[in-house]
């Protein structure tokens, strides 16, 4: 198998690198258009013959081992993770977010009433891989400025909101954000009209005012004595965050993006009800098997940054020989800390080794 898929690729055994081994591991147990996948402990007995193979050749002939630091791919620990392709995922959003049919239509019998919210919500999990806590957390003065000939928007995660403190940059894609200014300027907008009007804003126990904001990077509140004292957007924590308020000339606003129907901050426990809710509406559809999860969303994130990154090198090292190409690894970094800096882990092996174990991710989506 792993000489006809060197011979594919156009190369011989002896002239192997770790770039084709990387290629051999993801097709042999991971590509979606490789319909004879195997499980992660076949692939072991594979590598460990190989291994062998190659370090005979080695001794004998000097022939490099391009599996030399390759290491068994660990048994999947959550053997029912999966991951949507685009398609996959914009079924799932139509069915149960959205409200449509199985023929794509509007249903007559949905009553749904957050769709634009809740769709712009999971398309910012599909697009920039945060967890549902974190992209739950994002205040209106972080988001970046709308400019419709960028493709991706960076932007940065708070400490103070990240998974153990590690805050990162992230990357945020055109049609993600465009959701995410529509629901600002449609239903978000008019749950704070109604809010308003009923004074609810008022009533919020221990809220703190907002008095500037500065850039994306700092916020101004007014202390309880009337004082003010300036704060870094990367130390405000999620719960501080929900009790933000700015004075508008309608009166008070939430800076909190995200809103329920009551105009009220929204917790990031209550996206899983979004989710439940989605799935219970396809299983009632008949589409049994045919779930999403926020984690199946960060998976699919950075299963196509993998493979963005596999394309990527792919171009930018073509031309190089082996020993070129390692200089350029080594100076660059390797497709894996591409995909580490999106996901925000500290160390690349969680991602090589935990996160990304090929096993775990299934395609979804297919046949619904």
């Amino acid at each position: 198998m792993w000489l006809n898929f060197l011979h594919i690729l156009g190369a011989q055994w002896w002239e192997a690198t770790e770039d084709h081994a990387e290629e051999f591991l993801f097709w042999r147990v991971t590509d979606p258009a490789n319909g004879e996948r195997i499980q992660t402990s076949s692939f072991s007995r594979d590598l460990a013959g190989l291994k062998k193979f190659y370090r005979w050749v080695g001794r004998k002939y000097g022939i490099a081992n391009p599996f030399e630091d390759f290491d068994a791919p660990p048994i999947a620990r959550r053997s029912n993770v999966k991951w949507f392709d685009p398609a996959g995922f914009a079924r799932w959003l139509d069915l149960g977010i959205r409200g449509m049919d199985l023929d794509g239509r509007p249903d007559q019998w949905w009553r749904g009433r957050n769709e634009q919210r809740d769709t712009a919500f999971c398309q910012g999990l599909y697009g920039n891989g945060l967890r549902v806590a974190e992209w739950a957390s994002v205040v209106i003065p972080e988001l970046p400025h709308y400019d419709r000939r960028r493709h991706y928007y960076a932007c940065h995660l708070a400490d103070a909101c990240a998974k153990k403190g590690y805050g990162h940059p992230y990357w945020t894609p055109q049609s993600a954000i465009k959701g995410v200014l529509s629901y600002m300027e449609g239903p978000r907008a008019a749950a704070v009209r109604r809010a308003q009007q009923a004074g609810r804003y008022e009533r919020v126990q221990d809220k703190r005012t907002v008095l500037a904001t500065h850039g994306t990077d700092a916020v101004t509140l007014e202390r309880p004595d009337g004082g003010s004292e300036k704060w870094l957007w990367n130390d405000v924590g999620k719960l501080t965050r929900l009790r933000l308020f700015r004075r508008t000339e309608q009166g008070l606003e939430p800076v909190a993006l995200w809103l329920n129907e009551d105009g009220l901050p929204r917790v990031w426990t209550g996206w899983e009800h979004t989710f439940k809710a989605a799935n219970e509406r396809i299983e009632g559809l008949g589409l049994e098997g045919f779930v999403c999860s926020a984690h199946m969303l960060r998976h699919s994130c950075a299963l196509k940054w993998y493979s963005i990154g596999k394309l990527v090198r792919a171009a930018q090292l073509g031309h190089l020989d082996e020993e070129e190409r390692a200089d350029f690894r080594e100076e660059f970094g390797s497709t894996w800390h591409l995909v580490q800096t999106m996901l925000g882990h500290r160390s690349v092996e969680t991602t090589k080794e935990v996160y990304l174990n090929p096993r775990e991710l299934h395609l979804t989506g297919e046949k619904a």
